[in-house]
């Protein structure tokens, strides 16, 4: 049995954890396997919906109120204790900062090999996975022996869809075994975000990037424009963050955020290796760049050759009149 870890947040099952069910499904097919999911926290009428969409007749559901705060040790110990009860032999989960930590601490619990950031799974005995090495710039072919298996899907590795057949999700109880060095450490204070927090770069679709070409703090006013008139989000070079002129959470980079949008626009920015590592898995990359020779250009798809704050104004002007706004 395959076991898939499953986020939730308020519109129900995360975009990347329906990702990592749809390759789990895709997987079981091949290997004449079935498929369960384990949810830790509340299971809204929305979560199941989404589960019974995706296929999944049972649905795990630990129950211990000292869970309702995340804790990374208390959380994997409920999903290891589900795995192991259940006689599942592989868990999945999305390559989300909260999915790698609970997999890689499922993984030292029970004392086997975890595999990260996989793109593809042949589905054999030992079961042999793809996965994304080196941010990104090189891809590892890695063979996992140990059972059960533990891995996490790398974002977008699959486009999520519903199964053939929907089933009528079964919410099954489970009673895990915490100890108090279990919840140590958990979260006590939640902060809502900022309007302009794009925490959700990562599961982004489009990502318009901005670098030094933006010139300062004041000139992401025709960057924020575009993503918000292609429903996505902004992402920056590290000296943008450097300079301070946007925060952190925005970059795209080696230390910042890796990305896989369908389209990633980086205005005014070089293309650093760096940087490189963070963008280089977007289906499509059009770079609007002043220097034709600039590494990002040279890399693109397409390029528009520049300045941004003649280029993006001008797009922005036609999405207007094609959107009727």
């Amino acid at each position: 049995m395959i076991l898939v870890l499953v986020e939730t947040n308020a519109d129900g099952v995360t975009l990347f954890s329906r990702e990592a069910l749809t390759f789990a499904r895709g997987l079981a097919q091949g290997r004449g396997d079935s498929v369960e999911a384990v949810v830790v926290g509340e299971v809204t009428d929305g979560v199941r919906a989404q589960l019974s969409e995706q296929g999944i007749a049972v649905a795990h559901h630990p129950q211990d109120e000292r869970l309702a705060a995340y804790s990374g040790a208390a959380w994997s110990a409920a999903v290891a204790g589900v795995l192991t009860s259940a006689s599942g032999d592989l868990l999945v989960a999305s390559g989300t900062p909260r999915g790698g930590e609970i997999a890689a601490h499922v993984a030292a619990r029970l004392g086997v090999v975890m595999a990260a950031n996989v793109l593809r799974a042949d589905g054999g005995d030992p079961l042999v996975v793809t996965r994304q090495v080196v941010g990104g710039a090189a891809l590892e072919e890695m063979q996992l022996g140990d059972t059960p298996a533990v891995i996490t899907v790398a974002g977008h590795a699959c486009d999520p869809e519903p199964a053939a057949s929907q089933q009528t999700t079964e919410v099954v109880p489970f009673t895990p075994a915490l100890s108090d060095r279990d919840l140590l450490t958990r979260v006590v204070r939640v902060e809502e975000k900022t309007a302009d927090d794009t925490s959700a770069l990562t599961a982004a679709r489009v990502v318009v990037g901005a670098g030094r070409g933006a010139g300062g703090p004041d000139g992401f006013k025709g960057v924020l424009e575009l993503a918000e008139l292609l429903g996505g989000a902004l992402g920056v070079s590290r000296v943008v963050t450097g300079l301070g002129w946007r925060p952190h959470s925005e970059q795209v980079g080696q230390t910042g955020s890796r990305i896989s949008p369908d389209l990633y626009i980086p205005c005014g920015i070089s293309g650093a290796i760096q940087h490189w590592a963070g963008c280089q898995s977007a289906k499509t990359i059009l770079a609007i760049n002043t220097d034709p020779e600039a590494p990002m250009v040279t890399r693109a798809h397409y390029a528009v050759i520049g300045d941004l704050h003649e280029i993006v104004p001008a797009i922005n002007e036609e999405l207007h009149k094609r959107l009727g706004r």
